[in-house]
């Protein structure tokens, strides 16, 4: 669990740990966590910190999920390919906050701790807020994860707790299946959301965020950021601009 930096327009929150203000345990009175507790997320944060040496420990619908060592092909260098876009979308989208690995207080049964967020930053218009112990309260707007395949948790008890908890959009990059899921949320359900003629995913909540799923599969950042700056010059995007600037 790390604590995400609240970060200006035009910068990118990355993220580093910071204990729960007040809560100083040692770990000769507080049992260390254990992949598969079932806790409340108060017991998960106090818990988490009497054990300074851990990163990302997911409370996942009451019950602690611990990671397995991170493969580079199969995870790092996709995980760092979203951060770039959805950083690159932040820097030119003021009122809007992007963090990487930022741990979210969802409920009291869930604290995960998402690949990537994005956030509106706009009082009134956000959804989320960043606590006064720089934590994540409350749904992002948008997560992005990056998995191994269709059976990972992320399309399975980590999609129904960002479904009930509001999550308005959710990207799942399966690398080993070699494709992209990316889901909406109408009327209280995540619904499928296809692509383009081209492949490309356009997000409805972040206008102008243009996923160019086809070149990220092929390795092709390069493609993929000149497809999202079409998207950053879009109409689209110009008028969510004049939406977040009017509201703040």
């Amino acid at each position: 669990m790390t604590a995400p930096s609240i970060s200006q327009p035009g910068t990118f929150a990355n993220v580093g740990r910071t204990p729960i203000s007040g809560i100083c345990p040692t770990r000769s009175v507080i049992p260390p966590l254990e992949n598969g507790d079932r806790l409340t997320r108060d017991e998960f944060e106090l818990r988490y910190n009497a054990m300074p040496e851990a990163n990302k420990i997911e409370l996942i619908e009451g019950e602690v999920y611990m990671p397995s060592p991170v493969r580079f092909a199969a995870h790092a260098a996709p995980h760092g390919e979203l951060v770039s876009l959805l950083a690159i979308y932040h820097a030119w989208t003021p009122g809007t906050k992007a963090g990487n690995n930022a741990t979210v207080r969802l409920d009291l049964d869930n604290e995960p701790q998402p690949d990537v967020v994005l956030l509106i930053d706009v009082k009134g218009v956000g959804q989320a807020k960043i606590d006064a112990d720089d934590f994540v309260s409350g749904a992002p707007e948008l997560i992005a994860e990056v998995a191994s395949s269709s059976v990972s948790i992320e399309l399975g008890k980590k999609l129904h707790a960002y479904r009930r908890n509001g999550v308005r959009e959710y990207l799942v990059w399966r690398v080993l299946d070699r494709e992209f899921d990316f889901f909406i949320l109408k009327g209280g359900a995540f619904e499928p959301a296809g692509a383009d003629a081209k492949g490309v995913l356009h997000s409805t909540v972040f206008p102008g965020l243009w996923i160019d799923v086809p070149s990220l599969i092929q390795g092709n950042l390069r493609a993929a950021h000149e497809t999202l700056q079409e998207g950053l010059k879009s109409a689209e995007h110009a008028a969510f601009l004049s939406r977040l600037a009017q509201s703040s």
